[in-house]
């Protein structure tokens, strides 16, 4: 991904910060299906190493996934982000990083919990992320990736009255599966769903892959 759109993605969610988490960090109360896969997720990493909230904005999936139970930490690329996430859940860790170069060793998590995470990532650099999550799950790690499905390109300048500069992506969900096991993972569900109320959230249909890592990766992400 190119310097210029990691740092306008990251400048954006800077000046969204503190909007955004007023407006969606309580989003998954008004979201049965979505706890309920979260719930399921949390039962499959049970016991296990840590999980990751990746892309974890204000932090609203890592504060469900400890609240049932699991050993959750978030990673976002904004640093205000990180900011809002740690003020509002004090008990979990959040840092910062990049999805196409995670801080974090191979083989190191049991999971990661991935909910729009690639919205605003280009086709092009989607087979380095997957591969990047892939090298930093343990064999057999769990993924639950969630995106809005479709063959849009929205470019923003303005959001809730913030200046940002950001392009919002949709992709179909055949192709998302075909890039996931590209990149070393196995295929264990696919679900999707109208979008809910428009008081609750954009009108795109959305899509939750559950996946799983095969064998050893290779650490080269390029």
């Amino acid at each position: 991904m190119r310097d210029e759109v990691r740092s306008s993605i990251r400048e954006s969610y800077d000046s969204l910060a503190e909007e955004y988490t007023r407006r969606l960090a309580d989003e998954l109360e008004h979201k049965p299906l979505d706890r309920e896969l979260l719930n399921r997720f949390a039962a499959e990493v049970a016991g296990q190493e840590e999980v990751c909230d990746m892309g974890c904005g204000p932090g609203q999936v890592a504060r469900y996934l400890r609240d049932v139970g699991a050993q959750v930490f978030g990673l976002d690329i904004s640093p205000r982000m990180v900011e809002q996430a740690r003020h509002r859940n004090p008990d979990i860790s959040f840092q910062e990083g990049d999805m196409t170069a995670l801080p974090m060793p191979d083989s190191a998590l049991a999971g990661i919990a991935a909910f729009y995470a690639i919205v605003n990532i280009p086709k092009e650099s989607l087979g380095i992320v997957f591969r990047e999550m892939a090298r930093v799950l343990k064999p057999g790690g769990l993924l639950l990736l969630a995106f809005h499905i479709g063959n849009e390109l929205l470019h923003e300048e303005e959001l809730w009255g913030k200046r940002i500069t950001m392009n919002f992506f949709f992709f179909p969900t055949a192709e998302i599966c075909n890039s996931l096991r590209d990149a070393g993972f196995a295929i264990a569900e696919v679900v999707e769903r109208a979008p809910y109320a428009p008081e609750v959230e954009y009108q795109s249909r959305r899509a939750y892959v559950f996946a799983r890592k095969q064998g050893l990766m290779n650490s080269q992400t390029a």
